[in-house]
Order: C-alpha cells, then structure tokens, then sequence
C-alpha cells in the first residue's frame, strides 16, 4: 500500500521495527527519560516558551482537543471559534457540550480567513480564540500571522489545533502568542495513531491551575502533576510514546523541524505543478505543506479515491457528506518521497488514458 492520506501516513522501517517489540513495562526511570525528552523536543520543535509544558494523552487528537477546552476555559469566558469545516465544527460542539460562551466565524467550505472576517470582532468583550489552523476537511490552511496579530491585540488567551500542520508549516507558539497548541502520533510525526499532545505557555499553565474541570482521564492539572517526573496519570500508549521518542530524535538529527517542513514543502509543491496537468483544480483557497485538496473536474472524488485503492493501491482521503463527489486530498506527510509522486501521477494518468477521469 501507498498511502497518500493525511493520518496515519506512511511510517519508517525504523518506526515500524519498534512498534513489532514487545512492550516493556513503563513505571520506570527508563521510561521516565524517554517521556521527558519528548516533553523537550516538542517544546523546542513548536517553540514553546522555556517555562512551558507538554502533556501527552492516550487518545485521538479529539482528546487533546477536549483536553483544551474543558481544563483551559470556563463558563466565565467569552470565545471566538473559527468555523470552516468539520474539525471547526468540533471546536463548537465541543463548547456547546461543556457551555462555554463562543461566538462562530463561520466560512464557506474551501474560503480563507480574512482580515476583515476578524475585525468585525475587534474590541467586543472576547476573552479567547480557538482555531483548527489546517482545517483538514477542507484543506484550508488559515493565516497564523493575522490571527496572532488579533489575538495580542484584543488580549485573547489563544488555543490552536495544529494536528495535521505540525511539523508541515512554520509554527513558533512564543513569537504567534499563542497559549494552546494541539498535535497528535499520526500526522507528521509519522507514528500509529493513539497518542496525541497538548503543548501549554505559562499562561495556560496559571489557567489550569485555577480551574477545576468535570473529568478525571483528561483533567490536566493532575496529569502535569505525574509529567514531572515523566510519567502519566493512566496507562499510556507505551509503544506508540516510544514511536514517537524516535521520530523525534531522528528529526532532531537530520537538521530539526526546518529540515522537516523543507522536505514535506518539497514534496507539496512537485505534487502541485504536476496535477495541474490533469482535470483537477484546487479546492482549498489558501493550503499547507501537509495537504493539497482538489476538485476533480470529469468525475466523482469518490469514484477517484475507490479506483485508486481498488486497482492501483494507493490511497488517498476521500470526503464525507456535501463534499463526497467533489473533493479528494491528497496528503504530504509520512515517510513520502518524490518517487512515490510520480507512481500516483502516472495511475492517475493511466485513469485519465482509461477513461475514468
């Protein structure tokens, strides 16, 4: 299988040989380092700020997400939420679910986020922001830099999903502001899914503090608490935890999280100048190195993502509901290469030649 997908994505042998080991037992100093130095290089890879703090949770990037909202926000807050798909629509349920106060900045499916979509908002009581930078629905990938510039200007505690950009895009938490970022196993990281984290600034950290939220598997407080000593209030995804210790260090190795963003860049933009030569066009108004979502223009996304997984196997993410015929994504992340580009450019050729697209 060639897999094209957003998460879980391609995997290293290396990842792969370590997920078939047995998994050692984790109440001990060894696993304690290697929690403590995923801590360090995430924190370096989102730059974070010195005094900030990483929790790693056993569950979908979802988790962490709710792990955000519920230990960070309270009825007491005022909250703008970007809106422009199904990973925005989780934001607001999962506000509607816990009643915290939000205000939707609903997009059309496939629109940027603009200027003025946010200063229509400008000075209106808001005490937070939550966003999905890459919404991955639609593969729009939203402009942190006036995002950040909103935020520091009407004093909002800023939460970002950034689970299927992270490592794709340039993200600096200290120099963007921001409070909250969310990422997960099974995006760039290139490891299994089951693992997701929250990266906190010292602001966040005051928040959690002071507040006292309805659960006990994703209450912050207590499983900050346990990361000091690099343990984990539940039994974690030990494999996975010790998956993504190795990406990390491997990423560290071969030039850090620039290198990273530089080689998924690469393979982004080979992919764009090729598939313009065939019935696709764009869908997304403003995309990330991660993901490239396209409109076929001759036959059905659907249609397109069966074929290739039934006849050529190779996969890439098909879309639900109002979107199901007339988008498919194509992801960059994983353990891709340029010649993995060319073997899907040339089914897709051989689809065209065939008469399916």
């Amino acid at each position: 299988m060639l897999n094209f997908t957003v998460g879980p994505v391609m995997a290293s042998d290396e990842i792969c040989r370590i997920g078939a080991e047995q998994v050692p037992y984790f109440r001990t100093d060894e696993f304690s380092k290697i929690m403590k130095e995923n801590e360090t290089l995430v924190k370096k890879f989102s730059g974070a700020e010195e005094a900030g703090r990483v929790v790693f949770l056993t569950g979908s990037g979802t988790a962490a997400m709710e792990a955000a909202v519920i230990n960070t926000l309270t009825k007491d807050d005022k909250v703008l939420v970007v809106n422009g798909g199904g990973f925005g629509q989780r934001f607001v349920d999962l506000c509607e679910i816990h009643k915290i106060p939000y205000t939707e900045i609903r997009l059309e499916k496939g629109k940027k986020l603009t200027e003025q979509d946010l200063y229509v908002h400008n000075h209106k009581d808001f005490t937070a922001f939550v966003v999905n930078v890459h919404e991955t629905s639609t593969g729009v990938y939203y402009d942190m830099n006036i995002i950040s510039e909103f935020c520091k200007n009407n004093d909002l505690f800023l939460i970002v999903d950034a689970i299927s950009s992270f490592l794709a895009d340039p993200f600096d938490m200290k120099a963007l502001g921001v409070d909250v970022m969310i990422a997960g196993s099974q995006k760039a990281l290139a490891c299994p899914p089951g693992v997701s984290f929250v990266v906190l600034s010292d602001k966040a950290l005051r928040r959690i503090d002071s507040n006292e939220p309805s659960c006990l598997y994703l209450n912050l407080k207590v499983a900050l608490k346990d990361g000091e000593r690099g343990q984990t209030p539940f039994t974690p995804a030990v494999g996975i935890l010790r998956q993504i210790n190795a990406r990390l260090r491997e990423i560290e190795k071969n030039g850090g999280v620039e290198h990273e963003i530089s080689k998924i860049q690469l393979l982004a933009k080979n992919f764009r100048e090729r598939i313009l030569e065939l019935p696709f066009v764009f869908f997304s108004e403003s995309m990330s190195n991660a993901m490239t979502a396209l409109h076929p223009t001759t036959a059905s996304a659907y249609d397109i993502f069966i074929t290739l997984k039934d006849e050529y196997n190779i996969w890439i993410c098909p879309n639900g509901g109002e979107l199901k015929d007339c988008v498919c994504r194509v992801g960059h992340i994983g353990n891709l290469t340029l010649e993995d580009n060319d073997r899907l450019i040339d089914a897709l050729k051989d689809m065209r030649g065939r008469g399916i697209i």
